[in-house]
Formats: structure tokens, sequence, C-alpha cells
């Protein structure tokens, strides 16, 4: 099949040249025969508005084609109400032409002021054609020839036949019926400050996805909009690059949506470089001449919504007047058959249909909240639906029958009560009559149906509206209440998450940003938290985060110019109109500087004002606060925004409100333990010393590990100090038990040690005073294992050391030939007895060898029954010899880590001293 669709113009004469009219008044001077009934002269010059053209080869399925061809051209030429006469003349003359007569056929459309003109030629032009004067010659409708001829005389409105020495050409002509026009395309005169914004050159991506979700079409200004060729994108699921706003509970997406019939909404398109750009999308749900549905979808970019119209409607059944047939159901007669199984399909298809009815130009359906209180916009066509959407306003707007929802009402001119309906303000609508839905006495929703000219209701278009309101409210209130459950269920299933992510941490920064990523984008397309360090603070701005990334950066600057929100505790979410104002006015003042209206050189458009036009877009729409209130302080503000014109539904919000709850009190965990955290290990680290001094002629290597998550100090301690005159005093401990308990005694351990060694007193006198302060903390004393030792450098390159070992493991001296001994004896341990009798002994250190000191927690290392011990220990120091201190004691730390797979139970301390 060949086609061809030529717009506009006059086109020449369709006829071929040499055509025989059969069907003319005169001709050649001689009295035609009489015509035949309900056929009349072909028109003369008629004036053409539009043409298409097919031809269809000799084939059966042909007559199929030929009959899409004809009913799409004129869907596309706005001319349903002749559709279905169309096809069917256009069908028997095809049928004729291909399957009688075997020939080719060629099938042109031309469309003028008057209707339409089907022409249908074929290459048969000896075939039979009855007489004028003989409509018997017909013959019956039921015989195969001919009949296409009968339906002509039945139903054109004027028709004939033309010869030429190489085919036949049938023609008809069909009226249009008288409509009114005009009144449901126009808008109001608006000025040029109210009209929609739009790029200098509006660039609308049509895309094609089939019955699989697939792309099969994408056009240029698709391609200018979002990077990818069609090449790249031909063949891949819409869902690959569609970012498609979720609702929890809902199972409405990208998916179900391409399967409705008709769908108007925004969403987003990821571009090639990643960026999601915000567009408006209208769908429309086709199919073509073999029956295979498809999906057409018109992008724009989201701030140019303006440019998606609502498409045509045509007529709809009155719910009054409807005929006797196979389904009276005053529901099926209104909404049609199926009807939709989803609520937003329901509502959509309901605002249609009672446009349609009343003839208007918009119309709009709201469902009341759970107190009744308030009214939400859940469907709209003819307005700025996206802008509408969720939007609420008060079910008692004023007195009288003209303020309240619960009643019918007509409005003749909103000129003369401004405000009477707010939903409908600046969108240029006069005349509006709304009426209630209610489900046993009980308001559920409004029903609204507005025209753009004054004074077109009264009370009967408001009865029949009642009258379809009544048969659809018991419908729309199921299904409102069955997504209701869905969304409690799915809201259910969020807040357990959030619950257990939120739980799962203690760090303060990893809490804020689980708070904005479980917000963004279910709950809100962007979301901003403020934290309030104290009562005497003011808010600050803590984390923002948007759905695109690109625009984070500016909406953090724009943030950080404004006053915070108020810390507010009252509970439950209030709006802040500042962002939104703040953004408006920055875009103006951007755009008035790049086209120089502010006084300074006009210049050209530079690329600064699109993200400050981005930014605007972006948090343009309804923002909420909601507070974080932690153990009946504030510490905080929740901040969610929508873009451009968008509001919040209620459910999102209430479930918004129970995540804020839950996200203050860990955030205000995560202070605490930080907090908490910082005292322990401030004091922790005090109980250490700074740093180790360096030894003349010694390598001294420390490695320190407490036992336990967070501690770092345990009931083990080391210690290094100089004394006087060259001397160095050491120590190791182990206090007995683990943590905070066990670090207090380190504490008093540690300071005394130094305390009494600069005093002048010997090791045994010092270790005794110890051994008394311990006692002397009563209850809370614990018993102490101690190595210490007093160490002077001499001149001949060795070390002295004169050691006390009270109850300690013994240090080990590795001598260079690779020997290992005890350097010192036990002795009592400290904390136990009131009088001990201490005693030092003298060990000197020759060049290149190491003495080793560690606590109880490194040859106690177990792996089941095994254990480490001292003699485990003596054979791993035998294989460093030559090693500096710190690879000393390196290689014992991997040992005892490799010596069982667990995680130490016990601090450990290691202590490695080498004479260089």
């Amino acid at each position: 099949m060949t086609t061809g669709l030529i717009p506009g113009g006059q086109p020449p004469d369709p006829r071929p040249t040499g055509a025989l009219p059969h069907q003319r008044g005169e001709q050649d001077g001689r009295e035609a025969a009489p015509q035949a009934p309900h056929a009349h002269d072909r028109p003369r010059s008629p004036v053409i508005t539009a043409r298409a053209a097919a031809s269809f080869e000799p084939v059966g399925r042909s007559v199929a084609t030929a009959r899409a061809f004809v009913r799409d051209t004129l869907q596309g030429w706005g001319f349903a109400d002749i559709v279905d006469d169309a096809v069917v003349l256009t069908s028997e003359l095809v049928t004729n032409a291909v399957v009688h007569a075997g020939t080719h056929a060629d099938v042109l459309c031309l469309r003028d002021d008057d209707g339409v003109r089907i022409e249908v030629s074929d290459h048969y032009p000896e075939r039979e054609i009855p007489l004028q004067g003989s409509p018997a010659t017909m013959g019956s409708p039921d015989r195969e020839g001919g009949r296409g001829l009968q339906l002509c005389a039945a139903i054109a409105g004027r028709w004939g036949v033309d010869y030429t020495p190489t085919h036949k050409n049938v023609w008809f002509q069909l009226d249009l019926p008288d409509r009114p026009v005009g009144t449901r395309t126009a808008g109001p005169s608006l000025p040029a400050e109210l009209l929609p914004l739009a790029d200098s050159r509006v660039r609308v991506a049509v895309v094609q996805i089939d019955r699989g979700g697939a792309i099969t079409a994408w056009n240029e200004d698709a391609e200018e909009l979002f990077g990818h060729t069609a090449d790249q994108v031909t063949g891949k699921p819409l869902t690959d690059l569609a970012a498609w706003p979720h609702t929890p509970g809902t199972s409405t997406g990208v998916v179900e949506a391409l399967q409705l019939s008709r769908w108007e909404g925004s969403y987003g398109i990821r571009s090639v470089t990643g960026r999601v750009i915000p567009v408006y999308a209208s769908h429309l749900r086709v199919r073509d001449t073999a029956g295979d549905p498809s999906t057409v979808c018109l992008l724009v970019r989201d701030h140019e919504r303006a440019v998606l119209q609502t498409p045509s409607r045509g007529p709809a059944p009155d719910p009054t007047t409807a005929a006797d047939g196979p389904s009276t159901d005053p529901f099926e007669v209104f909404i049609g058959s199926p009807a939709p199984d989803d609520l937003d399909g329901l509502l959509q298809r309901t605002v249609e249909r009672a446009r349609d009815m009343l003839d208007g130009d918009s119309a709009f359906l709201l469902l009341a909240t759970d107190d009744e209180t308030e009214l939400e916009v859940r469907a709209s066509t003819g307005l700025p639906s996206a802008r509408q959407r969720f939007a609420r306003v008060p079910v008692e707007a004023g007195p009288g029958r003209y303020g309240s929802a619960r009643m019918p009402a007509v409005h003749e001119d909103l000129l003369s009560v401004p405000g009477a309906v707010p939903l409908l303000n600046g969108t240029g609508m006069r005349s509006v009559v709304t009426v209630p839905l209610k489900v046993e006495g009980r308001l559920t929703g409004s029903l609204g149906v507005a025209a753009e000219g004054p004074g077109l209701y009264s009370n009967e278009e408001a009865l029949r509206l009642q009258f379809a309101a009544d048969r659809i409210a018991l419908a729309v209130e199921s299904a409102r209440l069955g997504e209701l459950e869905r969304l409690r269920r799915g809201s259910l299933s969020f807040l357990v998450e959030a619950s257990d992510l939120l739980a799962g941490t203690l760090d303060r920064d990893q809490t804020l940003a689980l708070m904005a990523q479980m917000t963004v984008p279910t709950l809100a397309t962007w979301c901003a938290v403020y934290t309030i360090a104290d009562q005497a603070s003011d808010p600050y701005l803590s984390y923002v985060l948007h759905e695109d990334e690109e625009l984070i950066d500016g909406i953090k600057s724009l943030l950080s110019k404004i006053a915070p929100p108020d810390p507010v505790p009252t509970p439950g979410a209030r709006v802040w109109s500042a962002p939104g104002e703040a953004a408006h006015e920055a875009a103006l003042r951007s755009s008035m500087r790049s086209l120089g209206l502010t006084g300074g050189t006009p210049h050209q458009v530079s690329s600064g004002i699109g993200p400050t036009l981005a930014t605007a877009a972006a948090v343009g729409g309804e923002t909420v606060v909601l507070p974080l209130v932690a153990r009946n302080r504030v510490i905080g503000m929740l901040t969610l925004g929508k873009p451009t014109d968008e509001h919040f539904r209620q459910e999102i919000l209430e479930l918004a409100e129970d995540l804020s709850r839950r996200a203050a009190l860990a955030l205000d965990n995560a202070r605490l333990y930080s907090e908490r955290t910082a005292i322990s290990q401030a004091l922790q680290r005090s109980l250490l010393p700074p740093e180790l001094p360096e030894v003349d002629g010694v390598e001294v290597e420390v490695i320190y590990r407490a036992a336990g998550e967070g501690n770092e100090v345990g009931g083990d301690f080391y210690d290094l100090f100089p004394i006087s005159d060259g001397a160095y005093g050491f120590a190791i401990g182990d206090v007995c038990g683990t943590g905070p308990n066990a670090a207090a005694v380190t504490g008093l351990a540690r300071h005394a040690l130094r305390l009494l060694a600069r005093e002048g007193l010997s090791g045994p006198a010092v270790l005794e005073r110890l051994n008394s302060a311990i006692l002397d903390e009563g209850a809370r004393s614990r018993f102490l294992t101690l190595l210490y030792g007093e160490m002077r450098p001499q001149e001949d390159g060795s070390a002295e050391l004169k050691v006390v070992c009270a109850g300690h493991p013994l240090p080990l001296r590795l001598r260079q030939d690779g020997t290992v001994e005890p350097a010192a004896e036990p002795q009592p341990l400290l904390g136990v007895m009131d009088d001990l009798e201490l005693y030092e002994q003298t060990v000197t250190l020759d060049p290149g060898d190491v003495l080793l000191c560690v606590t109880d927690g490194v040859t106690e290392r177990r792996e089941g029954t095994r254990m480490l011990g001292d003699d485990g220990l003596a054979d791993v120091l035998t294989t460093c010899t030559g090693l500096t201190a710190g690879a000393v004691a390196a290689r014992i730390m991997r040992a005892v880590e490799r010596f069982a797979s667990d995680a130490p139970s016990d601090d450990m301390a290691i202590l490695a001293m080498r004479v260089a």
C-alpha cells in the first residue's frame, strides 16, 4: 500500500484526463437519461483543504487495510461523526475492486469546507455498471455485485461514477452535521506576563512504544531533548529511560500507564549523561491496521507542560436519556464498559464524561479527607492538572449553598463572586456547576464542570450532574478505600524498612543521609534537613537531596540565602512558601539581567539562566516542614518539596509525619552516641602516655589493643618516661578485667608510677606505695600485675636495667645468638596483700639484645584447648634475631592474631626494647 497526505490548498482535479462523466445533466447537447434516486450532479470546483491517497493490491486483506486507512484519515481530520458511514462505503467499493474485479484499488480522500469526498478507482472499466434510468438492474442487495452503489445511493449525500479507457472511478460525498465549533478550544485573552513560560524553541518529543513496552519510534526533538539517538534507544524498554515517581502502596507505574487508553502526567527521562530531565507527557493508546496496539507518547519539558492540551472529545451519552440495550446499568451508561479497575482511571473517566455530558470546557473531581474538613483534587480535565493535582480546599468555603461542597451549587459567572471556587482561580472559567458525592449520607467527594462562557448552566444541569454523581459515588468510594488499604500496607512496609535502616547506624551523618534517601523520591522530589545543636542555637542546613543530582547545589545555595523555618514543635506538616518565592524572584532577576533590563549593557542570554530557572522549577511547588522532635525537644526540621505547581497528597504527608518521628529519635540517638563516644575517647586517651620519649642508643616500640568495641583503653597499660640523670622508667601492667572499670585502675597506676619514680624512690618502694594506693580504693580496688623497671644507657653501648616483676608474665631477653631467656624472677602481684617484700633485679642488655615485655592477653591467646603460652612466645621470639624493635613487636602481634581465628577477648600490650 502506498499513501500520501497533502494538507492545504486546492489540488488539481483528481479525475484522469479524458474522463467520461457517467452522471451529468447534459452531455454533447443531448439530454441525459433520468437520474437514479439520490444521485446528484458532481460539485464544481470545491475548495480542497487536505487530501490523502492510498493504493491497495488485489488481495483479500487489502479491504481491511483500506477501511483502517479511511478511518485513521478521517479521525485525524476530526470528522468522527462520519467515520462509520465512510468506512462502510469504502469497504464495499474496495471489495468490488480487489476481490470481484481482481485489480488494484486506488483510494483518494478529499476534505473541503462542506465535508469529505472519497474516490475508489479500479482497473476494470468493462465491468457492468447499472444505467441511471433502470434502477432495477442493480439487483438484490444480497447479490455480490452492485451492492456498493446501492449503499452509496442510500447513505451518501452525492455520488457518481467516472470512466476512462483504463479504469473506473466511483466517488461519494459525505456532508458534515451541524455542530458548535470554537468554544471548546478557545482560551481567554491573557496578558503576556501570565502566559506559560517556554523556551524560544519548543520541542515536542514523539516516542512510540509497542505492546511489549519497547521503543519503536524516536523523533529528532526527542534526540535533542534527551541526547539519545534513535539507533541507541530503538528496541529498548521505556522503563530503562523513565524515572517514574513511586508512591508506596500503589502499583501504578510506567508499564501500567502505557496500557491505559489515555494518560497525562509528569515523570522523568534519563538523558545520555545520566541526568533525569523532568517532562510532562501525554500518552495515547492506538492500534495499527493489523490490530496490534501501541502507545504514542508526546513529551515536553516539565515547565512547558501547557503545550500539551487535553485531547479533543466527542459527545458522551446522556445518562438520563440512555436507550434500552444490552446494558442499562446507569453506572456503565455514564462511565462506559468495561469500567477502569483503578481509582485514577475511574476518576479520570468520570471527569471526561461529566465534561462532555454538559458540553463544558473543564471538569474536576475532589475526594474528601477522612475528617471531611478538606477536599483533595484527584482528577481534572481542561485544567492545568499537574498544578491542581492533590491541591486541597476546605469543604466549607463560606456561608450559604454557594460556599459548601455538601450541596449542589451553580455559579452563572465567577467574575461576580471571586474566589467562590478556589480551584478555578486564574483559569478563565466563568460558569461552573458542582455537586457532592455522598455514600450513606457521608460526603466522600465533589464533582464539578466549568465553561469559559458565563450563564451556561442552570439547575437543570445540576440535576443531571447530580444524577451521574449518585451513580458513581459508591464505586468511587470503594475504589478509594481499596487504594487507601494498599497505601496503608505499603506505608507499613515502608516504615518497617525505614526503622530497620535508621536503627542500624549510630553515625549522625549517615543518619541524615538515610533520612533524605528514604524521602526522595518516594515521598518528595527534594528534601532538606535542618538540625539544631541546642536551645540557644539557630537551625543549621545540614543536608540537601534532590532526585536530580545536578540541582542539589542550586537548591542548597537557595536555601542558604533565606531564613530557615521556625522550629515549631507542633506536630504535623505546615506549608513553607519562602523557598518558592525566593526561587521565582531569583529566576526573574536572572532573566532580566540576561535581557539587559536592569540598567546594564544588554547581552546575550548566558548559560547561568538555565540553572536559575531549573532551580525555580524544582522548588516551585508545595513545600512543607515537619518538626523533628525527640525527648521533648526540637532537634531539627525535615523539609519536603515538590516541583512547580505540584502538591502533596494527604496520605503522603501522614506517612512523612510518621517517618519524621522515627528519624528524629534516630538522629538524637546518633547525637547522644557521638557525644558520649567523644567524651569516652577523650578520657581513655588521657590514660595512655601522650607519646614515647626517644632514648639514646635504644629502640622502643609499643603495640596496644584494647578489647571491646569503641574502647581505646582497657585493663592493660604501658608507659615509658624520663626520671632524671639519663634514667628512664618503663612499665607494663594488667589490671584484673577489661573495660571502663579496669581502665579506672589503669589511670591510677600509670600516674602514680610517674609521680613516685620522680621522687627518687627505688623500684620496690614505688610498687609498695602503689599497692597501698590500690588497697585504699576499697570495694573498687582490683589486683594488678606489673612489670616495672629503670633503664640507664651506658657509655659502652649497653643498657643497665633494674627490674621488679610483680606477678606479671616474665620479660624475655633475646640475645644476638638467638637464645631466649627470662630477664627477671616472679614476685607477688599488687592489690592483694598489705605487706609486700619486693626486690629489684639488675639486667644488662648488650648491643643487639632485645627485651620483650607482654601482658597475659598475648600468652593466654587460645584456639580451642590450645594456648600460645610462655613457650610459644619464646619460640616466636627466637625467629626475630637481627630485627628492629618495631619488626619484633609486629612479628609477635601477627603470630598472636594467626594463632586463633576468633577476635581477641582480652586486652593486649607489647613493649619491645632493643639496644642499638
